[in-house]
Formats: structure tokens, sequence, C-alpha cells
């Protein structure tokens, strides 16, 4: 059985796990820093082939160096250029990030065309995927965690809260206020754009599958929202790794 392993390169942390014909198994993490490359992934690791998604071009050298004394040898860093098993309807393909084409080749996989599929990462994602199956682009909006950090950084007396869901909307303390804030206002943000966009797509069956560290917590009330998948950029690159190994 083939054998991929599946590594996603974020801004803040590196996703990985070792992926067969038919899963992803356990997802391990790892901060985005060439220290934790070099350090922190096992000795041995086997793989017939690592396919990666990365958004942090300076760590794509490393990680290869990295797979190669591990005994990896075949590495495919996706792009725009890599068999997707979708197309591209796009002005400027290579300027897709490389999470965002592995996103939307797993959601139309498991769901069909149209669909949508938002990514909450340190920034949020809103890809399309049209009933052909193809990528015809998205939107971008700021993280739930970057806009809490920014407040945190650029006020006196704004503390770095943890993100979790509101005991109540009237805050009886700081913390409480902002995590108020936070998670019931980004609903409010994620509601609205996907709103616009199920009016501009005009399609009667849409699905919508949330991913990312903040998905469970903003999807449980968003309207709208199909599915969760959190590893769903993962099955995106073993889909991809495994249409690459038969290609061989």
């Amino acid at each position: 059985m083939p054998k991929v392993l599946v590594i996603d390169i974020g801004n803040s942390q590196i996703k990985w796990a070792c992926a067969t014909a038919t899963a992803v198994g356990a997802v391990r993490e790892i901060p985005s820093s060439p220290a934790a490359i070099r350090l922190r992934f096992p000795k041995s690791l086997k793989a017939d082939l690592a396919v990666v998604s990365s958004v942090v071009p300076a760590l794509n050298g490393i990680l290869r160096k990295s797979l190669h004394r591990r005994g990896i040898h075949k590495i495919h860093f996706l792009s725009a250029k890599t068999d997707l098993g979708i197309g591209i309807c796009y002005p400027r393909p290579r300027t897709i990030g490389a999470d965002r084409l592995a996103n939307a080749a797993a959601a139309f996989q498991l769901f069909g065309g149209p669909a949508i599929v938002i990514d909450f990462g340190t920034a949020v994602t809103f890809d399309i995927i049209s009933k052909k199956g193809e990528y015809v682009g998205g939107v971008i909006c700021p993280g739930l965690r970057s806009m809490t950090d920014y407040l945190h950084e650029q006020t006196a007396l704004l503390p770095r809260i943890s993100l979790k869901e509101p005991r109540r909307m009237v805050g009886k303390s700081t913390v409480e206020a902002m995590r108020t804030g936070a998670v019931i206002g980004f609903r409010g943000l994620i509601s609205e754009i996907l709103s616009d966009l199920k009016k501009e797509l005009r399609a009667s069956r849409l699905p919508v599958v949330a991913t990312g560290g903040y998905s469970r917590l903003i999807a449980r009330k968003v309207k709208g929202i199909s599915a969760v998948r959190p590893k769903l950029t993962l099955e995106g690159l073993r889909l991809i790794g495994l249409r690459l190994l038969a290609k061989t």
C-alpha cells in the first residue's frame, strides 16, 4: 500500500501526518521554525512520497534537507502547476496559496461542486470551487487569533485571552467582554461573508466545509456550514499525493 507523508507549513504551525490510500493518520504539530523542523521530526520516516503545502517559502529548503536526512528523497511542493484533480479558473494561478489549493481539491473530491471551504487559520480564507470542479477565487480576512492578539499588542490594558465559547453576552470582566466580542463578532463576520457569497453564486446546492484551528468553535453556531473537517488540507495533500504516485 502506498504511503504518503503529508505536510502543511502554515504561518504559525507545521502540521504533518502519514497517510495511506484510505486515510490520513494521526496529525502532529510543531512550530513553524527552522529549529523545530531540524529537531522535532522523528529520526526515521518512511514514505513513498512527501507532499507539502507551504505558505512560508523560507522554510521549504530547510524542510527538504531535513527530509533528505531522514531518507525521503521524493518531495513535491504543491503549486498551481501540480495535477490537483481540479482545474483552476483564476487570473494569476501562481498567487494562490498551496493550502488553499489542497483544500479545494479535497472539498471537490468529498462534496462535489459547487462548494465553499472556510479555513480558520492565521488568516481566514473562503475558497470557491465551481460546479465544473474549478478553483475560481475566494475571500481573505484576518484570523480570530490575529485580531485578538492585535488588540493586546496595540493597547496598554487589554490582555491576551484564551478563545472559547462566551458564557454570556454582557461581559463581567475585561477578558469576558473581549471573548464575547471576538467569538460572537467573528461569527457575524463569517455569516455575513457566507451569506453574500451564496447570493452571488446562486447555487441550489452549496456545501460549506470548515477547517483549521478555530473551525469547531466558530462553526458550531454559524448557519449554513455543512461540515467541519479539521484534516481537510492534509486530506487534499493525501489525494494529490496518490495521483502523483499513480503517474510514476
